[in-house]
């Protein structure tokens, strides 16, 4: 039995991520460390809460007597590390706790894979010759883009926010672990994800959220702001590839060429709300698009985001399966059978 550090396993992805992966591998094991934070819920994770081959920790990233132990009790032999703050919004108000957990808290981790996976620089334990360190990054550390061209992995680092800059940081850290000590390191750079178990506060939650409340729904700005959106489980079987298949020491960017801007995503979700939970004849509402308003615009909002996933397309053969049309229409569905609605 082969054990994998999962590490914010509870979120969003990495609890969309945990049950594929344990049923796609039947002889690994999953140790899942989370902080339970508000982005974290077991809930998320409810249906393996008696599974044979699941392992829950309550932890911080940070704690590396905790981390060594882990490593120490279960052997660990590969890291999917996910654990990170991540709302933006929170960053601006609140950056330090971004500094500490995406950067100190990776740099822990790789630190502690290091002395427990290898001799000294470039040499392996023999125990430890198939050990992989994965670190999840998103397509925010590059900046903002204009009206056209795409992120690629040659893309300049341009941070725009704290969120942004600690993740930047992060992936500096993992690079550097491989240049310098010859660890097997992979960074993915994934656009803006969406799908079930998502944090109640970010966008698309937000919107679904609202509407079936029949409060405003806000949209920073102009609603302009365009992202690439990448439904969650495509994310999950890139993840998978690029951990099993990916070249040590490189960085494969995961995107779903889905763009749209914040008001055509809001309004397509309320167009499904129409259909498939119709306002009331006698309600003044005709329809969810009312609720939605304008807001003040974040600072430093980037404009646009767009991946060119060419690499992982081609040299691992991942390809995203959901449309944001057939996505969309799968999520809003379960959050309305999350707030009991359907």
């Amino acid at each position: 039995m082969k054990y994998i550090l999962v590490t914010g396993g509870a979120g969003f992805i990495g609890s969309n991520f945990i049950p594929y992966f344990l049923e796609k591998y039947p002889d690994y094991s999953i140790v899942n460390l989370d902080l339970l934070t508000y982005a974290g819920s077991l809930e998320n994770l409810g249906a393996l809460k008696d599974h044979p081959r699941y392992r829950f920790i309550k932890g911080n990233i940070c704690n590396r007597e905790l981390i060594e132990y882990i490593f120490t009790t279960y052997h660990i032999e590969g890291v999917i590390h996910f654990a990170a703050e991540s709302h933006v919004d929170n960053s601006i108000e609140n950056p330090g706790v971004f500094m500490q957990t995406n950067v100190n808290g990776t740099f822990t981790l790789l630190d502690v894979a290091y002395k427990y996976w290898m001799k000294k620089p470039f040499q392996y334990r023999d125990d430890s010759q198939a050990c992989r360190f994965h670190h999840i990054s998103t397509d925010e550390v590059f900046g903002s883009l204009g009206a056209t061209g795409l992120f690629t992995e040659k893309t300049p680092y341009a941070p725009n926010s704290p969120y942004s800059a600690s993740k930047a940081s992060s992936d500096m850290l993992v690079r550097s672990y491989h240049h310098t000590y010859g660890l097997d390191t992979v960074i993915t750079n994934c656009s803006n994800n969406y799908g079930p178990k998502q944090y109640d506060e970010k966008l698309i939650p937000t919107i679904i959220r609202k509407a079936v409340a029949r409060e405003s729904i806000p949209i920073y700005g102009d609603g302009k702001n365009i992202r690439d959106w990448l439904y969650v489980l495509d994310h999950c079987k890139g993840i998978n590839l690029v951990y099993h298949r990916g070249k040590a020491g490189e960085t494969y960017n995961i995107g779903g060429r889905n763009e749209k801007d914040n008001l055509t995503v809001a309004y397509t979700i309320c167009e499904i709300l129409d259909r498939i939970l119709p306002i009331k004849p006698q309600e003044t509402l005709r329809s969810y698009k009312e609720l939605i308003t304008l807001v003040s615009d974040r600072p430093g909002h980037d404009r646009r985001y767009a991946i060119d996933a060419t690499k992982i397309e081609n040299e691992l053969g991942w390809k995203a399966e959901e449309t944001f049309e057939t996505g969309i229409v799968q999520t809003v569905e379960w959050y309305l059978g999350k707030y009991e609605v359907l």
